[in-house]
């Protein structure tokens, strides 16, 4: 029932007059070129057909950055950028953002020759509800990005692509990866990963150290699995606090850079109160989605990098752990990188071992296997 009600759902928000045809997932809608850009960055907000994982059609957005110098004779290689929580309202965009630049350690990779492919994900940018941790139709949203960018001549993209993401990207690039042969069989995953990603997601939202940080995190979550499939969050909350959930998934965007409003600060203290000894994993149909929507270790292929910090009160560090632990008895080799800092610079904190790692992985060089120090 839930599924057909998400299929009409993103049906009549997605309707378009636009020819099936010209709706075909990959295709470029536009590509309009960034002015202000760093040195030696060339860089377009392009809007993009995808399609979730009921097959309806959605045009979507993101950035496309590549280097500014003459197109080379043969094809960049391309970074999948897969961002971090910024909220799940349709003006919480990366692409949207002024700071879209500064807050994108993926840019970095543009200085090393490659083309960076950064969606914004269905629902930030366009009307639909953001599916805030759904795995499918990120990935979807992700390799039909890449997909598009290859339409952009003065990008030079090839089809050979990597998946690096943070948070909520890190669980984005997980899931690309386990989607991307099936998905996008005309690409060519080189290698994934993942900083501070979200693996088991009951348990993430359940062990994150820092409860202000969970209560906004579980807001957004229930805000959006509740208006995009239907779930009653009666079992989660009363109907007071049902509010608060919502405008505090409506009104926020995250800014790591700005202090809250009061209102805002006021909102989440009530949260962590309303959901103190709730856990999503025992509440139906919450728990059923969270697992599905979580991360098989099985399913991932290699090569694979995950960093994280033992000091992350977001992700916390022994999910992660356990997630590459699993990984590494299905016989997969994963780089770690064990890091000190805080959750939010998890991926520039690593950003330059990653970038060499992707850089390694598409020279054909050996890789390593930390799998014995995990």
């Amino acid at each position: 029932m839930r599924y057909l009600l998400a299929a009409v759902l993103l049906t009549i928000s997605s309707a378009v007059s636009q020819p099936a045809a010209a709706q075909q997932a990959g295709r470029l809608i536009s590509a309009e070129p960034i002015v202000d850009t760093p040195a030696g960055v060339q860089a377009w907000r392009v809007r993009y057909w995808t399609t979730n994982q009921y097959g309806q059609p959605l045009a979507v957005t993101g950035i496309v950055a590549a280097p500014r110098e003459a197109i080379p004779p043969r094809p960049r290689r391309v970074i999948a950028w897969t961002h971090g929580a910024w909220g799940v309202a349709e003006k919480c965009a990366p692409s949207l953002s002024p700071n879209f630049f500064s807050a994108t350690a993926g840019i970095d990779a543009v200085s090393r020759g490659y083309v960076v492919v950064a969606p914004d994900y269905v629902g930030l940018a366009s009307p639909t509800m953001h599916p805030f941790l759904v795995g499918p139709d990120t990935a979807h949203s992700v390799l039909d990005g890449v997909r598009a960018a290859r339409e952009i001549s003065g990008a030079a993209a090839g089809s050979d692509f990597a998946v690096w993401g943070e948070s909520q990207g890190g669980h984005a690039a997980l899931w690309t990866a386990t989607a991307a042969r099936s998905y996008a069989p005309d690409l060519t995953l080189v290698a994934t990963a993942a900083a501070a990603p979200p693996t088991d997601l009951a348990a993430n939202l359940r062990e994150g150290s820092d409860k202000n940080a969970r209560a906004l995190l579980l807001s957004f979550t229930l805000h959006s699995w509740s208006t995009l499939y239907g779930f009653s969050m009666d079992g989660v909350a009363n109907r007071t606090n049902q509010g608060i959930i919502t405008r505090l998934a409506q009104n926020n965007c995250v800014s790591l850079d700005k202090k809250p409003k009061l209102g805002t600060i006021l909102g989440i203290l009530t949260i962590v109160r309303a959901t103190k000894n709730k856990d999503i994993a025992k509440i139906e149909p919450f728990g059923s989605f969270a697992r599905g929507n979580s991360v098989d270790a099985a399913r991932v292929p290699g090569p694979l990098l995950i960093a994280q910090s033992r000091n992350d009160t977001i992700v916390a560090p022994s999910v992660t752990r356990k997630f590459a632990k699993a990984a590494c008895r299905r016989g997969t080799g994963i780089r770690w990188i064990d890091m000190t800092g805080d959750h939010g610079n998890s991926a520039r904190e690593s950003a330059q071992e990653t970038i060499g790692w992707i850089t390694a992985r598409f020279d054909g060089n050996s890789e390593p296997n930390d799998c014995r120090q995990i």
